[in-house]
C-alpha cells in the first residue's frame, strides 16, 4: 500500500535523522510563537538560543544547518530580529566568510604536499612517543597558518589510505585489485590481531594531531574561524594577534606537547598502541611503488604546491590583503600552474567549506536576535561588576563551559561582540578590551577539545569514514580528549588570569 502524502512528508523531514529528533525539533517550532505570546521577546529569544545550542550538540544526528535554519527562519517572522540586522550582521563579519569560502578550498590543492609530509613521517618514524609528537607538532603548525579542518581531512586521508592499504592486504589482495574495507568478513584470522593494533595506533594518532590543530589553531589569526572574528573587532593583524595571545598559547602548545608524549610513554587513556611490524612492512613497500610511479609532472606539481605554501605564509605574515583573498590567491597560483582547469575539479575544493559557511550565515543570524533582544547585556554587565583582575578567568571558564557543549565559534561571536559594544559604550579601557578579548579566543579554543561540539576539527574527525574503521566513538573521543582538556583548560586559565 503506498504511503500517505503526510506519512512521506514525514520521513522526508530531516531525512534520517531519528524520530524523536525530528518530533523536537517540530515542538520547539510551535512552542515559540507559544512562548512569544505568554511571555514576550526576551523569552521567546532565550529559549530559541537553548533550541539552537541543542541543534549544535546534536550534530550527529542531522547537520545543524538544517534546525539552526528553521529556527532562525521563524524567529526572522515572529519579529525577533529583522533581515536588516542579520544582513548587517553578515557585512559586519565579512572577511570571516572569506576565509572559510576561500582559504580552506586554497589549502584543498596543497592536499598531496601534506599527504606526502604526513606519509614520510609516519612511515620515516619508528618510535611511537617522537612519531605522535611530531603529527601534534605538524598538525600545530599547519593549523596556525592553514586551516584546521583541512589539516585534519589531510591526516584523514593518510590514516584512510595506510589502513585501506593493509586491510587489502590482510584480505589476501595485492595492492592493485579491487576491495572494500569497510568489511573485516575476509580478513584472515592470522592478521587479525595486528589488525586491532594498527586502529588503536591510527586512533592515536589521530586524537593527538585533532588536538594538534587547537593547539597551533589558537595562536593565529587564521587559525580557527573564531579567531579572525575576534581579531577583526579587535583591530588585530597577524603579528599583533600572535603577540597579544602568545602568553596564553605559547605555554599551552608546550605543556599539550608533553602531555602528547606523556600519554605515549604511560599508555594512560589508550594511548601507547605500536605499529605492528608486518603492518610497517606493507606499507613501505606500498609506499616504494607508489613513488616510483610518480611522474615528472606530478613531482613539478608538489613543488607548485610547496612554493604556494610560502607565498601564503609570507602574505599572512605581512598581512597584504584580507585573509581570505589571500587564499583565493592560492587557488589561483596552484590551479593556474598545475592544469587545474575543469570547472568541476575547481569545485571539489568548496564542498568541506561551504556547508559550514552556510551554518556559520545562521550563527550571525542568531546573534543578531541577541543583539536585538539586549540577551546578553545583564551576563557581561555582570562581568564587568567583578573586580577587573577576575573579569578575564571568568570569562574564560564561561566560554569554556559552552564552546564544549555547543561550538566556539557560536560562543565567540556572542561574547566578542557584547564586550565589544561595551567597550563602544565607554564601560572599559582598550587595554582591558584586549585583555578580555584574548580571555574569549583562549576560552574558546582550549577547553572545547572536550567533547566533539566544541571543536569542528573533532566533530569532522568523528563524522569521517575513518573514525568506524578504526573504532574511534563519541564516547572513546571524551575519553581520549580528557587528559588534554584537563591541562589545557587548567593552565589556559591560569594564563589568562595571570600572565596577561
Amino acid at each position: 500500500m503506498p504511503a500517505s502524502p503526510a506519512a512521506a512528508l514525514g520521513r522526508n523531514f530531516l531525512g534520517h535523522s531519528p524520530q524523536w529528533y525530528k518530533l523536537a525539533i517540530l515542538a520547539f517550532l510551535l512552542l515559540n510563537p507559544l512562548v512569544l505570546a505568554l511571555a514576550g521577546p526576551v523569552a521567546c529569544s532565550w529559549l530559541l538560543v537553548a533550541e539552537f545550542i541543542f541543534a549544535l550538540a546534536m550534530a550527529l544526528k542531522c547537520y545543524p544547518l538544517l534546525p539552526g535554519g528553521l529556527l532562525v527562519l521563524e524567529a526572522l517572522l515572529l519579529g525577533l530580529a529583522t533581515p536588516d540586522a542579520v544582513y548587517g550582521e553578515l557585512k559586519h563579519n565579512f572577511p570571516v566568510l572569506l576565509l572559510l569560502m576561500f582559504m580552506v578550498a586554497g589549502i584543498y590543492f596543497m592536499k598531496d604536499l601534506l599527504l606526502l609530509v604526513f606519509s614520510r613521517l609516519l612511515l620515516g618514524v619508528r618510535s611511537k612517543a617522537l612519531l605522535s609528537l611530531l603529527f601534534c607538532l605538524m598538525a600545530a603548525f599547519l593549523s596556525a597558518f592553514l586551516d584546521a579542518l583541512t589539516v585534519t581531512a589531510v591526516i584523514i586521508s593518510v590514516a584512510l589510505g595506510f589502513y585501506a592499504v593493509y586491510h587489502r592486504i590482510a584480505s589476501g589482495k595485492g595492492f592493485g585489485d579491487d576491495h572494500s574495507h569497510d568489511s573485516d568478513s575476509e580478513v584472515h584470522h592470522s592478521s587479525r590481531e595486528d589488525l586491532e593494533t594498527f586502529r588503536a595506533f591510527l586512533r592515536s594518532l589521530l586524537m593527538h594531531a585533532a588536538v594538534g590543530t587547537a593547539l597551533g589553531g589558537v595562536c593565529t589569526l587564521v587559525g580557527e574561524p573564531q579567531n579572525l572574528l575576534i581579531g577583526h573587532e579587535a583591530g588585530w593583524h597577524f603579528k599583533e594577534f600572535f603577540l597579544r595571545v602568545a602568553p596564553v598559547s605559547l605555554p599551552v602548545l608546550v605543556a599539550g606537547l608533553i602531555t602528547c608524549v606523556l600519554l605515549e610513554k604511560l599508555r594512560w587513556f589508550s594511548y601507547g598502541a605500536l605499529l605492528p611490524e608486518t603492518v610497517r612492512q606493507v606499507l613501505a613497500d606500498h609506499a616504494r611503488e607508489e613513488s616510483s610511479h610518480r611522474t615528472q609532472a606530478q613531482r613539478m606539481a608538489l613543488l607548485v604546491q610547496g612554493a604556494a605554501a610560502l607565498v601564503l605564509i609570507l602574505c599572512l605574515a605581512l598581512h597584504v590583503a584580507e585573509v581570505g583573498l589571500i587564499g583565493l590567491l592560492v587557488i589561483v597560483l596552484i590551479t593556474s600552474f598545475n592544469g587545474i582547469t575543469d570547472e568541476h575539479q575547481i569545485g571539489r575544493a568548496f564542498q568541506d567549506a561551504l556547508p559550514f559557511t552556510a551554518l556559520l550565515v545562521t550563527f550571525f543570524a542568531v546573534v543578531a536576535v541577541i543583539q536585538q533582544q539586549h540577551l546578553f547585556t545583564p551576563i557581561i554587565q555582570w562581568v564587568l561588576a567583578l573586580p577587573v583582575d577576575q573579569q578575564p578567568g571568568m570569562l574564560f571558564i564561561a566560554n569554556g563551559l559552552l564552546s564544549a557543549i555547543s561550538d566556539n565559534v557560536f560562543v565567540a561571536t556572542i561574547y566578542i561582540t557584547e564586550v565589544k559594544n561595551a567597550l563602544d559604550a565607554g564601560e572599559m579601557t582598550r587595554e582591558h578590551f584586549d585583555t578580555l578579548a584574548v580571555a574569549i579566543n583562549t576560552g574558546t579554543n582550549l577547553p572545547s577539545v572536550a567533547t566533539p561540539n566544541g571543536q569542528a576539527a573533532f566533530l569532522f574527525l568523528l563524522t569521517s569514514s575513518i573514525a568506524p574503521l578504526v573504532r574511534l566513538s563519541y564516547g572513546r573521543m571524551v575519553w581520549m580528549a580528557l587528559p588534554y582538556t584537563l591541562v589545557m583548560g587548567t593552565l589556559g586559565w591560569w594564563a589568562v588570569s595571570h600572565w596577561l
